[in-house]
């Protein structure tokens, strides 16, 4: 009795998940097809961008001429952020309604009690800067030094001076 139940459970969890990747496949082409227009400098500039905020085309009115080269440089990069920012968020919101989706499906920890969640071991994503490559927030925001070195805070030195102890890495080449 208790392998029937435990069957039509499990035969009950294997259509859930059938339906939860049917719907992460549409919710997959739908965000591939996304795309946003924003609009900088009295809507003189406009900035489409595709799923990935990558720029796929830029429009100017015919009274753009009266911004200077850096007005312009602004307004394409305002507008540029500010749709990839739409992207962004609309992306998020799908992926939003696919975790709802998920979360009403028995973890692998309900079914096969210790047995670890992947979704809790993932890492998360950092946040990306918008600002730009000489900019000291850049820097702080991806691990860098004001001087520009990188800072790892995750690495274990090597003992350097034994360059033959086991589990360093180095190896006699014979050579």
């Amino acid at each position: 009795m208790a392998f029937e139940i435990a069957n039509a459970q499990f035969t009950e969890m294997m259509e859930s998940v059938h339906k939860s990747i049917k719907s992460m496949a549409r919710s997959q082409q739908e965000q591939a097809r996304l795309t946003a227009t924003a609009y900088a400098a009295g809507k003189r500039v406009a900035v489409v961008v595709n799923a990935r905020g990558v720029v796929i085309e830029t429009r100017f009115t015919a009274d753009i001429a009266d911004l200077t080269p850096k007005e312009l440089a602004a307004a394409v990069t305002a507008a540029a952020q500010d749709a990839a920012g739409q992207v962004e968020r609309k992306t998020r919101e799908m992926i939003q309604e696919l975790r709802d989706e998920q979360a009403r499906l028995p973890r692998l920890s309900e079914i096969v009690p210790g047995l670890p969640d992947v979704e809790d071991m993932m890492p998360k994503m950092p946040e990306i800067s918008t600002a730009p490559p000489s900019a000291r927030s850049r820097a702080r925001a991806e691990g860098e030094s004001v001087d520009g070195t990188m800072e790892f805070t995750d690495v274990v030195p090597l003992d350097e001076t034994r360059p033959d102890r086991p589990g360093s890495g180095v190896a006699e080449s014979g050579w």
